[in-house]
């Protein structure tokens, strides 16, 4: 690759060997030669994997900030914000079916190894978990926010991991269609006072 190299393109051919071979399979070498720049160059931007990995983490949970905002700017209702979160399996699933979740396989291999930034990788899920309790809160089931949030965010993580290891799209078809009318049931069960017109 010609041109000039720059620290945010390194960082996200990072991001994707992390993704496709795991954070311990991925040598320094291998990312320059993917970028495709000399080693020198490469010491420039970054002076380790863990300095390569904390920028990952960061360019993550940025990404992650701007889908979750996008779903807020797109979804008029919270139902329709929690909907897009469990098709996301949909968007992603011929990576989710070779690699698996990028959020869950970080966290479980960094959990793994014992490394100094698990827990940073761990803010990714918390992020999650966060704003579905929120949608959940706003969807008139406050009760219960925290709880429907992580059975969500735990049943997605679940689909994941089984599709990867049965390497079955129609698998993930097939979870998404269940929880759409898991949170169907959810959400006609307890209809917010903004929507009903019923006070607390």
């Amino acid at each position: 690759m010609k041109g000039k190299i720059t620290r945010k393109h390194i960082v996200e051919m990072a991001d994707r060997l992390f993704y496709q071979r795991g954070y311990e399979h991925t040598s320094l070498a291998d990312i320059a030669d993917f970028v495709q720049i000399s080693k020198g160059n490469f010491y420039y931007h970054f002076k380790s994997k863990d300095e390569i990995l904390a920028a990952v983490i960061q360019l993550r949970l940025e990404n992650t900030r701007n889908m979750l905002m996008q779903w807020e700017d797109e979804g008029e209702k919270p139902e329709d914000r929690i909907k897009s979160f469990i098709h996301i399996l949909i968007t992603n699933q011929v990576d989710i079916k070779m690699y698996g979740c990028p959020v869950g396989t970080l966290c479980t291999e960094l959990t793994k190894l014992n490394h100094a930034s698990k827990a940073e990788a761990n803010e990714l899920l918390t992020l999650f978990r966060t704003w579905l309790s929120r949608q959940f809160v706003l969807l008139g089931l406050e009760a219960d926010a925290d709880e429907l949030a992580l059975h969500l965010l735990a049943r997605s993580q679940g689909v994941a991991t089984l599709a990867q290891a049965f390497q079955d799209e129609e698998f993930i078809k097939h979870e998404v269609e269940q929880m759409c009318d898991w949170l169907s049931c959810k959400a006609s069960a307890r209809q917010p006072a903004h929507e009903t017109g019923v006070g607390p």
